[in-house]
């Protein structure tokens, strides 16, 4: 299941109109039969105006597509921002980006799992590199047109907010492998966000990739 699944052109315009969260909301009811959170609707507007400053460049094209709350197939796993086109080979490229809107994050001693704060206290939860690499290789086996075609995948995470620092806790040697796998983004890092997709995705691909099968 897709909720939003477009050009890029049009993510860029529907977030310039300022109508993307409502189109979000209105494709759950849709999809789903009920409407999201007052909460998600605020989290939608807030991190997809940062994806906006990512994609609204000409050096990502505006015939790659854009899929929002992208669910895994055979998974209850829902990925925030997934964009797809071809690589100068011609093969077919998945980005992953999982979006975290955190202000603070503490290293635990649990492997792949760090200490963030959320409206309602701190918590435990997966470090968001480990977060969308698990999405990478849960799409690799339970996604059909991934696998027909031998798609690559390059997952990363972007905490838009996050002010990383010298020695920062995001980075413990523990979370290194998960960063290696899908490197995490902060605030200050469009240009590295951008060349980053722009690895993986350098032009568009008119084949249907997005598809709950």
């Amino acid at each position: 299941m897709i909720i939003y699944n477009a050009l890029k052109s049009k993510f860029v315009d529907d977030v310039f109109n300022g109508t993307i969260a409502d189109d979000i909301d209105r494709a759950f009811v849709e999809h789903l039969g009920r409407h999201t959170s007052p909460n998600e609707v605020l989290s939608w507007k807030n991190s997809m105006m940062h994806m906006y400053k990512i994609m609204n460049t000409s050096e990502i094209p505006d015939d790659i597509r854009v899929a929002i709350e992208y669910q895994i197939p055979m998974t209850s796993k829902r990925i925030d921002f997934l964009i797809s086109g071809e690589n100068e080979n011609g093969r077919g490229n998945i980005v992953i980006v999982e979006l975290k809107q955190w202000e603070h994050v503490q290293m635990t001693s649990k492997p792949g799992i760090v200490r963030a704060r959320f409206q309602f206290g701190e918590s435990d939860t997966s470090h968001p590199s480990y977060q969308a690499w698990s999405y990478a290789m849960l799409i690799t086996d339970y996604n059909q047109s991934v696998q027909e075609r031998e798609m690559l995948l390059w997952p990363c995470a972007y905490l838009h907010n996050y002010r990383r620092k010298e020695n920062d806790p995001l980075d413990e040697e523990q979370y290194e492998t998960y960063l290696e796998d899908a490197p995490a983004f902060t605030r200050g890092q469009v240009d590295q966000l951008r060349a980053f997709i722009k690895i993986g995705v350098i032009r568009g691909d008119d084949k249907e990739i997005f598809k709950a099968r």
